[in-house]
């Protein structure tokens, strides 16, 4: 055999080797796990800009959005769910936003025929307010954030490079579970209407009451508004990796106490 055709032998064995990865890293994709970079503070304190964690895509059944590239290219071209299971209110979701296909991440609040509505920035579910216990304020410098380079919204006059402050609370569901929820001010999220959860949808909020467009705001005024069953990509359990820098080479900006950190 001539170094020609070893060449030539090795160069196919080498696409082949690449085109298998591709497939199986599509395939663990689409079925099993969605990497996801948190790009904003909607979620603090649960997540913060920079934490990086893989969906579970398995925990709620699959839908087209289950896909890479499902608002581009039908690649998974049917609807509803396969193996469909309801979330748990509670739950941290990524869904496709229902009119503009972005990934969002929130936590699910509003279950179907669910009651929702917010009164002095207090959550009511069913009419009947989701108490919020006084924490320690939560505390971050007023600096750039992520890639963006975002400053933080502060409770206080923070000025660059000054402690940025904001309430902080726990806050109960009916069910017995709890999670953090941040405060800033009286902002126009903090008194809603009383929303009514259609059958098969959903409704999401973000932790940081004062800094999330979810689903207390029509999808014409920039929110997500009520979001289908068939939307949700998937479940973050776990953040994997964090850094508070513009790229996750910075070592100096990780955040090795959020390693591997579970989501609640």
């Amino acid at each position: 055999m001539s170094s020609k055709t070893k060449a030539q032998g090795g160069f196919v064995e080498l696409v082949k080797t690449i085109v298998y990865a591709l497939l199986l890293a599509g395939l663990i994709r689409t079925l099993f796990f969605q990497p996801f970079w948190i790009p904003s503070g909607s979620m603090k304190p649960t997540l913060l800009i920079g934490d990086f964690l893989f969906v579970n895509k398995m925990a709620y059944g699959y839908s087209r959005h289950s896909c890479p590239f499902s608002t581009t290219f039908p690649i998974c071209p049917f609807s509803g769910r396969i193996l469909g299971s309801e979330p748990e209110r509670g739950d941290v979701i990524v869904f496709k936003h229902p009119t503009q296909g972005t990934d969002f991440i929130k936590r699910v609040v509003g279950l179907p025929g669910d009651t929702v509505q917010v009164v002095n920035g207090v959550l009511n579910i069913n009419g009947s307010p989701a108490p919020q216990e006084p924490q320690s304020p939560f505390v971050e410098l007023n600096e750039p954030q992520g890639p963006m380079g975002n400053l933080p919204r502060c409770a206080n006059r923070a000025s660059r490079g000054d402690e940025c402050f904001k309430e902080e609370s726990l806050e109960t569901f009916p069910e017995g579970t709890e999670h953090a929820i941040l405060n800033i001010d009286n902002g126009f999220g903090d008194n809603t209407p009383v929303f009514t959860v259609p059958e098969d949808h959903y409704f999401f909020m973000g932790d940081n009451r004062d800094n999330s467009m979810d689903s207390r705001f029509s999808q014409s005024a920039g929110g997500v508004g009520m979001v289908p069953f068939e939307n949700l990509v998937g479940r973050a359990d776990r953040v994997i990796f964090s850094s508070a820098g513009s790229s996750m080479l910075a070592f100096w900006t990780w955040r090795p106490d959020r390693f591997f950190v579970r989501v609640d």
